[in-house]
């Protein structure tokens, strides 16, 4: 059964919901983020594909009886979502544990879970990085070298009105990229400078990869230590990987596109749902 409200599109009877993505929060990588989203709709049935901006136009009636599934990061978006969870129904990725998705935050949950991040200071310069919301542009994640003045960079987000902001170290080594699922033994890595797929092209900084042997194992369980305080079970980040095999978690994300491995994720993704779909 389909019903049709007054802004044109089609609200069906199905179980689930897909929350698209705001474009702001895709930077040149919209079609990749809603491809993961679909495949994962096609596994489990088929889903409402919805776009963020038109959560609130649903009534009543739509809501009810739904599961959602949400790559959403607009502040109206989580609260939405939140009061779903509150309502007692499910919601992947936890709209709470996605708002917490701050770099300010990541950091103090990172540190006390005992997972490497960058120092504050450093003798290879340093990254400025937006923390109001996930980077937009290029200009919100701003390496520094040493020669170079940090806080005429940090005067510069100030006068584009990010306010928010961490300042991290530079470390030399390998830009290692991991995408995971939490509790399916579902995690890859890739290193962007072998495939030269990048956003904004700041992999560059740190060079070709060396290939630097490390514990990939050690780095599953830490991230995902953090994808389960967060109840972000559906994650990707960066890393950066030492000569000496050391790594330290620059970065961690709330459903990447996973544009690098998307069947293999889709599955482990609809799998995943599919349990906790079946404990609710």
């Amino acid at each position: 059964m389909w019903l049709w409200p007054t802004n044109g599109w089609r609200i069906t009877m199905g179980e689930w919901v897909a929350v698209i993505r705001d474009p702001r929060f895709s930077p040149n990588a919209v079609e990749k983020d809603r491809a993961i989203l679909q495949a994962v709709a096609d596994r489990l049935g088929g889903a409402l594909m919805l776009e963020e901006q038109d959560l609130l136009s649903l009534t009543n009636h739509d809501l009810k009886g739904k599961k959602w599934l949400s790559m959403g990061r607009r502040p109206e978006t989580l609260d939405f979502l939140r009061m779903r969870v509150g309502q007692g129904a499910l919601v992947i990725n936890n709209p709470e544990g996605v708002a917490r998705c701050k770099r300010t935050i990541l950091r103090r949950v990172m540190e006390n879970l005992a997972v490497p991040v960058p120092p504050k200071s450093g003798t290879y310069g340093h990254w400025v990085k937006r923390d109001d919301g996930a980077a937009q542009t290029a200009a919100d994640i701003v390496y520094v070298p040493p020669e170079n003045s940090l806080q005429a960079h940090i005067d510069d987000f100030l006068r584009r009105g990010i306010n928010e902001m961490v300042v991290e170290a530079h470390i030399p080594g390998d830009v290692v990229k991991f995408y995971g699922v939490d509790s399916t033994g579902f995690f890859r890595i890739f290193y962007p400078s072998d495939d030269g797929m990048s956003k904004f092209g700041q992999e560059k900084v740190n060079g070709p990869a060396g290939h630097y042997v490390f514990d990939i194992g050690s780095l599953q369980r830490k991230v995902e230590s953090v994808a389960r305080f967060l109840e972000v079970p559906i994650y990707g980040g960066d890393a950066i990987v030492t000569r000496e095999g050391r790594f330290f978690v620059i970065d961690f994300n709330d459903w990447p596109s996973f544009s690098r491995c998307r069947d293999e994720a889709a599955d482990a993704i609809a799998s995943l749902v599919e349990v906790m779909s079946s404990d609710e």
